[in-house]
């Protein structure tokens, strides 16, 4: 018999393997082991008021294929901001409505999460 710790999502569990040679491999495992520690918290993601007061959130999850607008630029309701490619389809994200861009959040690439902050306008 073999003795391991495994962790798993934080929580650290003893197991001990038995070793045959029929190929099925009984497993037991204990209580975990520890106390599990506690969880990292999240980093803590920038402001949008900080810069604009104007959230421009992913509404997808994808990667970031193009940056059309530039810090500073004047926009519409309904201008391009960014590009996200998803399923093989390229998605526009617009903004919501006049203003200016006061930040890009994101860069060509960069993967994002749907309601991921990708840009903010004032």
């Amino acid at each position: 018999m073999k003795n391991y710790t495994i962790t798993v999502n934080g929580v650290a569990y003893d197991v001990t393997v038995e070793e045959g040679g029929t190929g099925s491999v009984p497993v037991r495992a204990a209580a975990p082991a520890a106390k599990p520690a506690a969880a990292p918290a999240p980093a803590a993601k920038p402001a949008a008021a900080a810069a604009g007061g104007i959230e421009v959130k992913a509404s997808v999850p994808g990667k970031v294929f193009k940056v059309e607008a530039s810090v500073g630029q004047a926009v519409k309701a309904g201008d391009s901001i960014v590009i996200l490619e998803a399923m093989k389809m390229e998605i526009p994200v617009v903004a919501p409505e006049d203003g200016t861009v006061a930040s890009i959040n994101v860069g060509v690439g960069d993967a994002v999460e749907s309601g991921d902050l990708l840009a903010s306008l004032n």
